[in-house]
């Protein structure tokens, strides 16, 4: 079960707590709804006893006295399904997510064995040096892709990786548009990773052309999953254009370079 579908439990048992769910590696976010999975849990204290409860869990986190209170205040409103502390429905949920904080801790420890073995490589520390693009990524992108310098032009590595839209047609009517299956899925899959990380970011040029792409409607899923492969494939230029020439990301690098 991936953390969408842990999610779903959020959704309705307490819906604020989303706003506070920024990536998958947020394991104060899990540790905290395993001491306070609904906001009955929260409730049943005065501000400051929670506040007391709560503070060691949420970390090191700036203003952590005024995050607490926010939260505190937000259990007070919510509009999430009663449900018994007790409840088989919340047991299943404090076990989802137990489950999905030993895989967190699991891909850490991957990290850091990426990191230690690819430590020593310029275009793995090329690669780091992009939003969104961690050590489990980069060394996906180089396993799969060899060495980048070979591509002579990024429209070669982008052929490579398969980043072309195609549209299932029938007569005159268009249908949705998705991702062709030639190219290396492997290598889609971790742009695509990268650009979802990177898109949930407060501020890169990636999530603004994720923005822009969608301003139209974002609510239209077509549109959005468009945006998302346009992200990843620019993704893909930017990890070919800074290998290429042996230089690090910086801000808006890309627009720069016309990349």
């Amino acid at each position: 079960m991936g953390m969408m579908d842990r999610l779903h439990y959020i959704t309705l048992y307490f819906p604020e707590m989303e706003h506070y769910f920024n990536s998958s590696r947020s394991e104060w976010f899990c540790r905290f709804l395993l001491k306070f999975p609904t906001p009955a849990s929260i409730t049943r204290y005065r501000c400051q006893t929670f506040v007391k409860r709560a503070w060691d869990v949420v970390g090191r986190k700036v203003s952590k006295q005024s995050k607490l209170e926010e939260i505190y205040a937000l259990a007070h409103q919510s509009v999430g399904l009663p449900v018994a502390l007790d409840s088989v429905a919340v047991q299943t949920f404090k076990l989802q997510i137990t489950r999905f904080l030993e895989l967190t801790q699991l891909r850490k420890k991957l990290e850091q064995q990426a990191d230690s073995f690819l430590s020593s490589r310029s275009d793995y520390h090329r690669l780091r040096s992009i939003p969104g693009i961690g050590p489990i990524i980069a060394l996906i992108i180089l396993a799969e892709s060899g060495d980048l310098t070979r591509f002579s032009h990024y429209r070669q590595f982008l052929a490579f990786c398969g980043f072309n839209l195609s549209a299932q047609q029938s007569g005159s009517k268009r249908g949705a548009y998705r991702l062709s299956k030639r190219g290396n899925s492997r290598l889609r899959y971790a742009f695509w990773l990268a650009a979802t990380v990177a898109i949930n970011m407060k501020e890169n040029a990636f999530r603004q052309k994720f923005v822009r792409y969608v301003q139209r409607d974002p609510t239209d899923a077509d549109l959005c999953r468009k945006a998302r492969v346009a992200v990843a494939a620019k993704m893909a230029r930017v990890a070919h254009a800074v290998v290429k020439q042996n230089v690090n990301y910086i801000g808006f690098y890309e627009v720069s370079h016309g990349t």
